[in-house]
């Protein structure tokens, strides 16, 4: 069974919620962090604080995916545009343990994109990836994302310039 549950880290106003789950999300954030930073992520901090940090800054867009009770992956918002009262777009980062690649992280999708449109009122949700990422390309375009733009040597990773590919879906009319 497919379950969200929102992870939330507000530490000046000693609020938090579901932080158990930050050592399963923080363990796949290491194992697939080569798609998902670039080499100005840490910005000196370790590991720890950088990721702690990163929920804080999503909060309260942040949720560990489960199926079954066992951690499969997180997704998080970020970087809005809108106001406070209306979103209008916002970026998506997903990461899934190898496990649950294929259907589930496609009905996972799915059920995720449509409580960003529905539930969030969000017109557009972006993706930026790295073009050698083809299994998220492959699921991008099965959710019904287009290609918008190829940034050539958008960032650094691994001492190298690193493309970065723009896909976006719009909510539904």
């Amino acid at each position: 069974m497919l379950k969200f549950s929102q992870l939330i880290v507000d530490r000046k106003n000693n609020y938090y919620k579901n932080t158990e789950y930050i050592p399963q999300m923080m363990f796949l954030y290491l194992r697939y962090k080569k798609f998902l930073a670039d080499d100005f992520a840490l910005d000196g901090r370790n590991f720890y604080d950088y990721f702690l940090d990163l929920v804080e800054e999503v909060s309260p867009y942040f949720w560990g995916i489960f199926s079954d009770d066992e951690a499969a992956g997180f997704v998080y918002l970020e970087n809005f545009t809108g106001s406070s009262e209306k979103l209008h777009c916002a970026e998506v980062t997903t990461c899934f343990d190898k496990k649950f690649w294929g259907g589930f992280t496609y009905y996972a999708a799915i059920v995720f994109f449509n409580y960003c449109f529905e539930n969030l009122g969000l017109k557009k949700v972006k993706a930026l990836i790295y073009p050698e990422n083809f299994r998220v390309v492959g699921l991008l375009n099965r959710c019904g994302f287009i290609k918008e733009a190829l940034l050539k040597s958008e960032t650094m990773r691994g001492g190298k310039p690193q493309d970065i590919v723009i896909y976006s879906l719009d909510a539904p009319l």
